[in-house]
């Protein structure tokens, strides 16, 4: 679990990230979240996203080492976490599936996701003045354009960027895509 921007106070246990956290707990997964670089009691200070890739990269691989028998490895980021997990999914051919929250397409160049290894889910508020809609949803066009690449694009309306009455819809989509992409991993498996 990535967090948001650690300059505009972020952590790890900020309730989206804490909330994504908790549905990948209630769906068996070995889960980690923790504070970036210069957050909280992590050593080190913002790096403007390329230490925080290499953090990210470091969790996971810890991860693999203690959980050697995991088939699935998913990533999930809210905000500028979304952002560096997508870096990390472009780093790292093993992951199987993601998920981003209000990921800041207006802010930063995700043109680095061509090709998209896997497809996943986006989640937008649709009065998020800080990710706009807007331009999430060209970056979930550009992405679905790709082949064998398909984005779950959910927009909560009423959201702003902080999701301050969605995060159980953020719980329930997040379920539902994990899901959705496990049944669909063992119907394909079933007919091989």
């Amino acid at each position: 679990m990535l967090h948001p921007h650690p300059l505009h106070g972020g952590t790890m246990n900020n309730r989206i990230t804490y909330t994504m956290y908790r549905s990948f707990e209630k769906m068996g997964f070995s889960v980690m979240r923790y504070n970036s670089r210069g957050v909280g009691r992590s050593q080190g200070r913002y790096d403007g996203g390329i230490g925080e890739i290499s953090d990210a990269a470091a969790a996971l691989d810890w991860m693999q080492m203690v959980n050697p028998n995991s088939t699935e490895l998913w990533i999930s980021g809210y905000s500028f976490g979304a952002f560096v997990g997508m870096q990390l999914l472009m780093r790292r051919p093993e992951i199987s599936g993601w998920i981003s929250v209000a990921p800041p397409a207006n802010d930063y160049d995700f043109g680095f996701l061509a090709p998209c290894p896997c497809g996943g889910l986006m989640i937008a508020g649709g009065r998020d003045e800080l990710a706009p809609e807007p331009g999430i949803r060209k970056l979930v066009d550009k992405l679905n354009t790709q082949k064998n690449v398909t984005v779950d694009y959910r927009i909560f309306e009423d959201a702003d960027h902080i999701f301050a009455k969605q995060a159980d819809q953020v719980a329930e989509a997040l379920e539902d895509h994990v899901m959705t992409m496990r049944g669909r991993k063992a119907l394909a498996m079933a007919a091989d």
